[in-house]
């Protein structure tokens, strides 16, 4: 009973951080929300599968704003990257899920 009581508050948490939180951005204001939307969008629309919802923010970033952009979305992870100028987000979503989105060519 007390795995099931955890998994329950656990869901709580996350329902109550739906709102992204940034770590960093250098991208202009208006890239920054569009990316942070569709981040939200895809991580919602894909709660159960992060490399889905890698593949939707990727293919839009690619067709919006030109090739050559990453992402990466999960928990407990380190990553040292190399970014075009203005072209990086990091941001929480959910309570624990990071997503990280950069371009690099």
């Amino acid at each position: 009973m007390g795995e099931t009581e955890g998994k329950k508050d656990d869901a709580d948490y996350k329902r109550l951080q739906t709102f992204p939180l940034v770590r960093h951005s250098d991208m202009p204001e208006e890239m920054r929300v569009e990316t942070m939307e569709l981040c939200v969008t895809a991580c919602e629309k894909f709660s159960n599968n992060n490399e889905s919802a890698a593949k939707m923010i990727k293919e839009t970033m690619d067709k919006k704003f030109g090739s050559s952009w990453h992402v990466v979305i999960g928990e407990g992870f380190g990553f040292e990257i190399t970014h075009e100028v203005k072209n990086l987000l990091y941001l929480y979503f959910g309570g624990t899920l990071a997503v990280c989105v950069w371009k690099c060519s």
